[in-house]
């Protein structure tokens, strides 16, 4: 007897109106932000760095840490409903509507901390070299292109959200897989490209995320192991 997939009953939440809204709203507000606050709070942006205003730059690190953190939590949601460790604590249903929420939340800092960066004075992108990928010159391009090409990826994995019933349970979950592709792009883009790598508080962050991910990853292979071992009926000690 084949076991139930834990997600299958569980519907998205999110429509598909409010999820195109919130994305344009937070992209317009981003732009706003990079015009009304020079003009509203000219204050802000030399109160951190004088003649050298970084204000923007600090807002883009910040939620880039945000992102992906969110991202980190989505996967890792996404781990223990698969393994069957939400079951223990919050529950399938709640797990799963978290990893849903968490991902989205993650998009909308993604795309704030890219285009809060066309206020920085010192880079200079233009809104052209943010939107597309690898075109951007002069501070590292490779690592700021693969993270924007990461950011593609974790859209379109989030939209599949709402075509799941068009491609199948199946299709969806080997699309999911490529979440791990995503967070390692991101976890690259974040590693290189940030100027916070070497401080020892986002080493901490960075290894911390990056090995728990693991830990649930090997976990998950553990019990997939053993509950094919089960059905075939294998000792499972025998598949380790």
């Amino acid at each position: 007897m084949n076991e139930k997939n834990p997600v299958q009953d569980y519907e998205s939440t999110i429509g598909i109106q409010t999820f195109v809204l919130i994305l344009l709203g937070v992209t317009l507000g981003s732009l706003a932000a990079i015009i009304v606050l020079p003009t509203w709070v000219p204050n802000l942006e030399t109160s951190l760095a004088g003649e050298s205003p970084k204000v923007f730059w600090y807002l883009s690190r910040g939620s880039a840490f945000v992102a992906l953190s969110l991202l980190w939590l989505s996967m890792a949601l996404g781990l223990m409903i698969s393994n069957k460790m939400a079951r223990i604590w919050p529950g399938v249903p709640a797990s799963y509507a978290i990893h849903e929420y968490v991902s989205l939340l993650g998009l909308v800092f993604s795309i704030f901390h890219g285009l809060i960066i066309l206020g920085d004075h010192y880079i200079q992108f233009t809104l052209v070299q943010i939107l597309i990928p690898f075109a951007t010159n002069g501070y590292r391009p490779f690592m700021v292109g693969m993270g924007q090409l990461g950011f593609y990826i974790w859209l379109l994995l989030a939209l599949s959200f709402y075509i799941r019933d068009r491609i199948g349970q199946k299709t969806w979950r080997v699309l999911h897989y490529v979440s791990f592709a995503i967070y390692c792009i991101a976890f690259y883009h974040g590693f290189t490209s940030g100027t916070d790598t070497n401080t020892p508080w986002a080493q901490i962050y960075y290894w911390f995320s990056a090995s728990s991910l693991i830990f649930l990853l090997i976990y998950r292979i553990i019990i997939a192991s053993s509950i094919r071992a089960v059905k075939q009926g294998i000792h499972p000690s025998a598949t380790l």
